[in-house]
């Protein structure tokens, strides 16, 4: 924030655009939001390759230059939600810029994607769950982890891989698995079934106070929680292609959660409750695949039966 307040002080007013997102960057860092900070550092690298690797200064900053970086996006294949994940960044910093008072704020995305396709279904079935279950990892331990990473979240209502990685052995107590959403601060009870013990003590570790091997000493943990992460979603493709479960990562376990959860008719509120969203719009956007797919199994339930009757 120190940074913002010199440039707003400062008598040059024309300030750079990637200066500015690094002033950003730093106060998110500072207020403990690692995850959105790297999330910005992702779209400040992409829009900075495109400047050549220079910066640029906001009054240079016009609506052709924005939509000139879209075609750059494209032409290097990124998927559309990816081109509106960047330019949505881009805005809201312009914007924070504009309410800084640091430039005019004139509307320079109104010609380029910001919108969010519907992405391919993330879940997977019942059955491709019990197929992974039942596999047989054990001379090929990275795997193993990775499945067993997988089904922790699923046993554990969905939860994200960044709560699962800072997961102490305290959390469980008098039956109950108690942790905070690093995401939303929000307090979740879970019940410790058994399934879950096997695994923790499958991977125990009397010499480290975390529960799963994902962090696995005090000091670094960021990077060893983003070390895991890929290992465990690099291994996850593996499985995936060993076993044709479909495109599997961490991700995947919450959405599959959730999609079990409603086709047993367990009621959006209950799901969202389970998973710690701050909305049942969240919960819905969840499910939106899963809703689709009844859809048209049931379509051709109705086809089915027209074709016997003809």
């Amino acid at each position: 924030m120190a940074v913002i307040i010199e440039m707003k002080r400062s008598e040059k007013r024309d300030t750079y655009f990637l200066k500015f997102m690094d002033a950003v960057i730093e106060t998110m860092k500072t207020q403990g939001r690692h995850r959105t900070a790297e999330t910005y550092i992702s779209a400040k690298r992409s829009f900075q390759g495109f400047l050549g690797n220079g910066d640029i200064r906001v009054s240079e900053m016009v609506p052709a230059l924005i939509m000139e970086y879209e075609g750059y996006l494209r032409i290097r294949g990124l998927r559309m939600n990816t081109v509106s994940f960047y330019m949505r960044i881009l805005r809201a910093t312009y914007n924070r810029c504009a309410k800084e008072g640091l430039c005019s704020g004139r509307n320079l995305f109104g010609d380029v994607y910001t919108g969010i396709d519907q992405t391919r279904k993330r879940a997977i079935s019942q059955a491709l769950v019990m197929k992974l279950k039942n596999a047989k990892l054990d001379d090929m331990p990275s795997m193993r982890l990775a499945r067993d990473m997988f089904l922790f979240s699923l046993y554990t209502r969905g939860m994200s891989f960044v709560d699962m990685a800072y997961l102490r052995k305290r959390d469980v107590t008098d039956g109950m698995l108690v942790y905070r959403r690093k995401k939303t601060g929000q307090l979740l009870m879970v019940k410790w079934e058994r399934c879950m013990q096997d695994i923790a003590d499958r991977y125990c570790c009397t010499d480290s106070p975390y529960l799963l091997p994902l962090i696995r000493h005090e000091g670094n943990e960021r990077r060893q929680y983003q070390s895991a992460l890929h290992l465990i979603n690099h291994n996850l493709k593996l499985i995936s292609e060993r076993l044709g479960c479909g495109h599997l990562t961490t991700y995947v376990a919450r959405h599959t959660w959730a999609s079990l959860a409603h086709s047993k008719n367990i009621p959006v509120s209950v799901i969202s409750e389970g998973m710690g969203h701050s909305s049942e719009n969240t919960t819905r956007v969840y499910l939106k695949s899963l809703d689709m797919a009844m859809i048209n199994n049931a379509n051709r339930r109705i086809i089915e039966d027209l074709q016997k009757s003809v």
